[in-house]
């Protein structure tokens, strides 16, 4: 058990005086003379013994207050980047452009969780008329992703950064170069232009300043949704996406 939790545990357990007073965490250890230390320490054993139910829950509320802890850091660290995850002009947009709803979605190319998101993220699109998602290459995967990030980036030159991300989401095989010109060309986009294109320096600025932007989230992995400060890791289903749809607009 973490310092704190077994602090306010043995706090819990301690009679008489030491349970009367109103201290913090941090500082209860310090108020306790050696002996109520120790007798913390033998009624906790004790109590430990009798019902081991007091240490899974004990534990169960400590993560939960972190996790409380986190998850505000981490709507505070969204609305204060707002406009680069909402408003970024430069960014690739699929669903109604002038949506009411929001969701920004940071993928990898070859992430097999961003390719089972993908079909139902298509559903909410096809059923709600004003939402938007705004997509943000994070290529974490290794050399194949970011070839392919690349690849999506110069498409945008081509206004064709849509049709050739579905065509990568659906795809079941590696992204190598002879396959991205297949699906680029199945697509209709020039692949020379494109080959060309996916050399512009710029291209390598954006991919950074998402890795940057993502670092600044605390996102661990992909896909990551965001929608008005919730950030929402992982995959997930039709419904849970309309529920989130659904809470924005209210």
């Amino acid at each position: 058990m973490k310092r704190r939790g077994l602090v306010a545990l043995g706090a819990a357990l301690l009679p008489g005086a030491a349970m009367a007073q109103t201290v913090s965490d941090s500082t209860l250890s310090d108020s306790l003379t050696p002996g109520q230390r120790t007798e913390v320490l033998q009624l906790l054993r004790q109590a430990l013994r009798e019902d081991p139910s007091i240490l899974r829950d004990a534990m169960a509320s400590l993560e939960q207050s972190e996790q409380a802890e986190r998850n505000s850091a981490q709507s505070a660290a969204i609305s204060a980047r707002a406009e680069m995850l909402f408003r970024d002009a430069s960014d690739p947009v699929k669903g109604n452009p002038q949506g009411r709803v929001t969701f920004v979605e940071f993928f990898d190319a070859r992430c097999g969780y961003c390719k089972q998101l993908h079909p139902s993220m298509d559903q909410l699109l096809q059923r709600e008329g004003d939402v938007r998602v705004v997509l943000k290459d994070l290529p974490i995967l290794g050399p194949s992703s970011v070839v392919a990030s690349r690849a999506l980036l110069a498409a945008q030159k081509q206004n064709l950064y849509v049709p050739l991300y579905d065509a990568l989401m659906r795809l079941r095989e590696e992204p190598a170069e002879p396959v991205l010109r297949r699906e680029a060309e199945r697509v209709r986009i020039d692949w020379t232009r494109l080959r060309r294109d996916m050399d512009d320096p710029s291209i390598q600025v954006r991919i950074a300043r998402n890795l940057e932007l993502a670092r600044a989230l605390d996102i661990q992995g992909t896909p990551a949704l965001i929608i008005g400060t919730t950030l929402v890791p992982g995959a997930v289903d039709l419904a849970e996406l309309q529920r989130l749809t659904a809470a924005a607009r209210g």
